[in-house]
């Protein structure tokens, strides 16, 4: 029991980790954005970039938003494995979407080890492996809906 306890709490701190770090690498990648031109005018200036970038956004702010909403449960004494366990999972696939997103868009020098957007690439995939990988949390979903024979 004790174990299980301690999973929610960190599938928890593994999610709510991601929001920071998503807003930061897509300021990041705004900035080089705003810098990089094709065609005379900002990459930034492209419709499909700004609806891109504008997306990910929201999905990081309805993510704030029910991270929230457990740490209030939490703080209630509620029991959050089920909120926890969405957490973890709809955040480690949006920081991937992120990662992959913002290194796209820094084109063929997002992918040098040396930059940030490689190291934040492939450092953020621990999000969707520790604590218990996505196909766990599926499982435990299933099995609190359940959805199982």
């Amino acid at each position: 029991q004790q174990q299980m306890a301690q999973f929610v709490v960190e599938r928890m701190w593994g999610a709510y980790s991601v929001v920071g770090a998503c807003e930061r690498a897509i300021e990041r990648t705004a900035a080089y954005l705003r810098e990089g031109r094709v065609f005379g005018e900002p990459l930034l200036a492209k419709q499909y970039v700004q609806f891109k970038l504008g997306e990910l956004n929201a999905e990081i702010d309805l993510l704030r938003s029910y991270h929230r909403s457990i740490a209030v449960a939490y703080q209630a004494g509620e029991d959050t494995t089920r909120s926890a366990t969405i957490a973890k999972l709809t955040a480690g696939r949006l920081v991937r979407r992120v990662a992959d997103e913002c290194l796209q868009f820094h084109g063929g020098i997002g992918y040098v080890e040396e930059t940030w957007t490689a190291r934040f690439f492939r450092d953020n995939r621990l999000t969707s492996i520790g604590g218990g990988a996505d196909e766990v949390m599926l499982q435990v979903l299933a099995r609190m809906d359940g959805l199982t024979a």
